[in-house]
């Protein structure tokens, strides 16, 4: 017995020592075309791109980090890698907690850094951005122009990941999510070929990458639609956690609204494990009006300080905080509105005994965020053409659940304390019936069900787009990382 078990130790050893040659072999291969867009492990610039992802939980070490310039070239390191049968993942702007998404131990990371140009036209009223970008970029590109795209909220994070997940946005009431606002997708699909994906050509790839992740192919840039939204007025209010109870209650009467602005939107974010941080409540108004009557639920509300102001809408993102964690992990769950519902709610994010024991963790810290969705922000999707992510046109609020810690030792404990606190939330929403089965991707955990929330019927039609353009499961088997068809 014990010599079986030497072989089958050598034998793993072995497999193990080829397919390091192999990646090494396929990354030296690459370079003698790419030259320098390919760095490898000895090279001075390495480290720090392989640890350029947001969170330590994430950062990996990849036989190569390559940094192509164009579609053409994604294509051939596409194509090398599927030839050479080498793992491989793909970054954008690498805020993903999803272990494998965005980094890679061995294999070949494809790094989009250098596609990164802004190209607007005005006649068209579209702007077409290089993947490698993140959203202050596309911004500050356009404000000059006085126009907008519907993207992200926090600015360092990469607009492919958002885009390709759903994305939410502060213009999602009036347009939509982030993905329905891509009306051409530059995609290099799984036998090395660019195609474009749109209403028109392959619309069946359109629809499945408005929300399919990372399952068809590696899109290198995408066109968005552009609205002439430039000045607006809100900010950043800070509350004591003594506040949350007033927040909450002011947040049901703003979401309980049947027509509610949609040039309006808020997030709350709160930290009840730092009471020294306290709440946060993010305000945005899509026009230069002051204290719309869209947030007259709290104006009663006193807080510690309010930077609210008339500013362009890319200042007022600007200002926002950006926590500095080194290890992070998300949860989110999804329910329609109901005031007990949300008091339960309220109670789990606030008070359940898990805080306490992330607290302990070194480091340990948890926010919650509370973003409100309404039925307006997916009826304009819809309008749009429609996305994978089977959305139900309902008020309903997004909840996200972040922890933050330390130490690796306590990476399971981080986990495992957060999701306890989640499945309670969803044990809530579910026994008052107003659970809604959808996981945002974009704030969800690596074992969470994403792709399943999408219904049975967008899964089985995602499922069949993948055998059409990647009927040898390139981005399934060797693109490994990240949120995967059931």
């Amino acid at each position: 017995m014990a010599t079986f078990q030497a072989l089958v130790g050598l034998l793993l050893l072995l497999c193990s020592a080829v397919g390091a040659t192999q990646d090494h072999a396929v990354c030296n291969h690459i370079k003698t075309t790419l030259g320098n867009d390919t760095v490898q492990p000895t090279e001075s610039t390495y480290e720090a791109l392989s640890t350029e992802n947001w969170s330590q939980t994430v950062w990996a070490k990849p036989a190569c980090i390559i940094q192509p310039s164009d579609a053409q070239e994604v294509a051939f390191v596409v194509s090398t890698v599927v030839n050479w049968n080498v793992q491989f993942a793909v970054r954008s702007g690498g805020h993903s907690v999803v272990p494998g998404a965005a980094n890679i131990n061995g294999g070949v990371l494809i790094d989009l850094a250098k596609i990164n140009t802004v190209a607007y036209d005005a006649k068209k009223k579209v702007a077409v951005v290089g993947s490698g970008l993140r959203w202050k970029e596309v911004y500050t590109s356009l404000d000059p122009y006085n126009v907008t795209v519907v993207g992200g909220r926090v600015l360092e994070v990469g607009v492919g990941g958002l885009t390709l997940g759903g994305g939410l946005s502060y213009l999602a009431d009036l347009y939509g999510l982030v993905c329905d606002n891509v009306v051409n997708f530059e995609v290099v699909t799984a036998n090395g070929k660019v195609v474009n994906a749109n209403a028109k050509s392959n619309p069946d790839l359109f629809w499945a990458l408005k929300g399919g992740a990372n399952n068809f192919g590696i899109v290198t840039k995408f066109t968005l639609k552009t609205y002439p939204i430039h000045d607006a007025w809100g900010g950043v209010r800070v509350y004591s956690l003594d506040a949350l109870p007033a927040l909450f209650d002011a947040m049901y009467k703003y979401q309980s609204v049947v027509n509610k602005d949609p040039y309006a939107n808020i997030m709350l974010q709160a930290f009840p494990t730092n009471a020294s941080i306290g709440a946060i409540l993010n305000i945005v108004y899509l026009k230069g009006e002051a204290e719309p009557e869209a947030f007259a639920p709290f104006r009663n509300i006193t807080p510690l300080a309010d930077l609210t102001q008339l500013q362009t809408l890319t200042e007022l993102m600007l200002a926002a905080p950006l926590p500095e964690l080194t290890r992070v992990n998300w949860f989110s769950s999804s329910f329609t509105t109901d005031k007990t519902l949300f008091n339960t709610v309220a109670d789990i994010v606030t008070k359940a005994p898990e805080l306490d024991e992330i607290k302990n963790l070194t480091a340990g810290s948890l926010a919650f965020g509370w973003q409100p969705i309404s039925t307006s922000a997916v009826l304009a999707g819809n309008a749009q053409g429609g996305n994978a992510l089977g959305l139900q046109a309902v008020n309903q609020t997004w909840v996200v659940l972040d922890v933050g810690w330390w130490s690796p030792e306590d990476d399971k404990l981080a986990h495992d304390y957060t999701l306890s606190m989640i499945n309670k939330i969803d044990d809530a929403s579910k026994k008052s019936g107003h659970y809604v089965d959808y996981i945002f991707m974009n704030d969800a955990a690596a074992d969470q069900a994403v792709i399943e929330s999408y219904g049975q019927k967008n899964v089985a039609k995602l499922k069949k787009t993948a055998r059409k353009y990647d009927p040898n499961q390139v981005f399934q088997k060797l693109a490994s990382g990240g949120f995967k068809l059931p």
